[in-house]
């Protein structure tokens, strides 16, 4: 199988790419920063591109069996000043675009597209259990996510099976948001965030990339998929966890107007959440590695106290 992955340097992407070449199938990456990408397998092809047109790259798709879009810039790389906020949107709906114009091009065109989204699409929910039938919230990290998901659904009309991944906060340590919350508790001064009842949706790396392979490989898998663990947890169980997993206390909150203090509107992000549940794909048979915090963090600190 050839599968070209957008967005194939992050997190998650560096991820599903080695597990993809471990297995044997050709990848193909594009990066904007080909200089930087990681070592990846002989297997792997990492190919420049802008992140909006196809410029260079588009006859590739032509020998493309599946297409992973995770392209998009960090929403916690920095305050949401305007500007950013302008960038965050117009890096996913640029290079969602140019992908579709590479399929639209493309004589052969792939069998499956997965793109990505976020349990954001929900917007904050209170304890409303959700599924993925659930309607879009109304605030800006919903926009984002419901344009980012439209970007690409055009490859519909071209036959092609569109497959949407809304994930939840994803745990490793590789990078991402948990070293930044084990950072306080390594100093003996973690807790929970706001008042702490927010929904915590998250999922185990291992299982965000397994939970991909598994939509690749289903040809009936079409739509929307929450990818989260089918644990419902919020801030503060997941702080008591995770100072539990450290083998360290958990002290006061950290009160909302001190994060907004510090992060300005990125604080929206911490203080406010959702209880994402993987209802489609438990449905369609999908088995959790780590499907309770408490597994999920022994297996990520058990060695890194």
């Amino acid at each position: 199988m050839r599968v070209l992955v957008a967005g194939g340097t992050g997190l998650i992407g560096r991820a599903l790419v080695a597990d993809l070449a471990r297995d044997g199938h050709e990848v193909v990456v594009l990066s904007r920063n080909p200089t930087r990408a990681p070592a990846f397998p002989p297997t792997v092809v990492v190919q420049p591109w802008d992140a909006r047109s196809v410029a260079g790259w588009g006859p590739l798709v032509n020998n493309i069996d599946v297409i992973v879009n995770l392209a998009g810039e960090n929403i916690s790389a920095g305050r949401w000043t305007a500007e950013r906020k302008a960038r965050i949107m117009q890096s996913r709906i640029e290079a969602g675009h140019a992908l579709v114009e590479a399929v639209d091009a493309a004589k052969h065109k792939p069998r499956a597209f997965l793109q990505a989204s976020a349990v954001g699409y929900y917007g904050p929910r209170g304890e409303e259990a959700l599924g993925e039938a659930s309607p879009p919230g109304t605030d800006w990290l919903s926009r984002v996510a419901i344009d980012w998901e439209a970007s690409t659904r055009p490859v519909e009309e071209a036959g092609v099976r569109h497959v949407i991944l809304r994930t939840g906060i994803v745990l490793t340590l590789d990078g991402g948001a948990l070293p930044k919350m084990a950072l306080p508790f390594r100093f003996f001064v973690g807790g929970p965030v706001g008042d702490g009842q927010q929904g915590f949706p998250w999922i185990h790396l291992t299982d965000e990339v397994a939970a991909i392979r598994f939509l690749i490989d289903r040809e009936d898998a079409r739509g929307s998929f929450n990818l989260t663990a089918p644990q419902m947890q919020t801030n503060a169980e997941f702080s008591r966890a995770l100072g539990r997993a450290m083998h360290r206390p958990v002290w006061l909150p950290l009160p909302g107007f001190a994060l907004r203090l510090l992060f300005g509107e990125m604080a929206t992000v911490l203080l406010t959440g959702q209880h994402a549940l993987p209802i489609k794909l438990q449905q369609m048979g999908f088995v959790f590695r780590f499907p309770t915090l408490g597994a999920a963090l022994f297996d990520l600190f058990r060695h890194n106290v």
